[in-house]
């Protein structure tokens, strides 16, 4: 296996991976979207709620704000051995909202959670609850647990998770005429004619598409790909860093092929 970063920041990242076969690639951005954990906010408490939304409505909200998570403090509640996520410290986390509209109108924000462990944030403190109209008022308890996104998505450390096969373009110069309409019919633009001569400029950005094979009237060019190496994209909800995720993907991954192993010597 051959690994290249092409670009990554604290929210995504983008990788060309050589000599891996198309099963493995699949397993690996399953495993991201489902076994991953991330905290999320599984039960909820109301002592409060005059607003205009229903308790379940507020509560499905709440679950999918992002929270930040650490995975080296925390487990999930199965590994915990816990049953009651409110008295599993382990594996839970108690975020409190209390907010009131005493003058005007007021938007309730992720910002208003009040979490018990300065570590257990909202990933944005811009993310709108409810409006509360004056007079109106929210008081409650929520519960955040480690879970998987197989249990809800809410959990999934990923809002992309995604891979391509590495393209290949080939341009037979016995038949292009130089017309320029492969320039015109790329989406991508990654097709440039300088001095009679046809340059790609930037080929991982190809989405496979073959506009430009379809548009070429002299079919001089071929869109094909590389079957064991792919461009593979991730974007984190911000839970967790995209190299951690990585990471704890493989760990996950290799743990569940050994288990396989283990169960076949076993079946022998």
């Amino acid at each position: 296996m051959e690994v290249s970063i092409l670009g990554h920041t604290d929210r995504s990242l983008k990788a060309l991976i050589r000599n891996v076969p198309l099963p493995l690639m699949n397993a690996l951005r399953r495993t991201i979207i489902a076994e991953v954990p991330t905290m999320a906010i599984d039960e909820v408490i109301f002592i409060d709620n005059t607003s205009a939304l229903y308790d379940e409505i507020i509560a499905h909200r709440l679950g999918l704000i992002p929270l930040k998570t650490d995975l080296d403090r925390y487990r999930t509640m199965e590994e915990a051995g816990c049953k009651d996520i409110m008295q599993c410290k382990e594996a839970a986390v108690r975020l409190i909202l209390d907010v009131e509209a005493k003058d005007d109108i007021e938007i309730v924000y992720s910002r208003d959670l009040k979490s018990e462990d300065p570590e257990i944030v909202p990933v944005s403190d811009k993310i709108p609850i409810a409006v509360l109209s004056k007079g109106q008022k929210i008081a409650l308890e929520a519960y955040a647990r480690l879970g998987r996104g197989r249990e809800h998505i809410k959990w999934s450390p990923v809002s992309v998770s995604a891979f391509k096969y590495l393209p290949k373009i080939r341009v037979n110069t016995d038949l292009c005429t130089y017309c320029g309409e492969c320039v015109k019919a790329c989406p991508k633009r990654i097709f440039d004619i300088k001095n009679d001569q046809i340059e790609i400029k930037n080929i991982i950005e190809c989405t496979l598409c073959r506009s430009c094979e379809e548009a070429c009237p002299t079919k001089a060019i071929t869109v094909t790909w590389d079957s064991n190496s792919f461009v593979f994209y991730l974007e984190s909800t911000g839970a967790l860093p995209p190299k951690r995720i990585i990471t704890e993907a493989f760990k996950i991954l290799k743990k569940k092929l050994l288990e396989l192993h283990k169960s076949i010597e076993g079946a022998k």
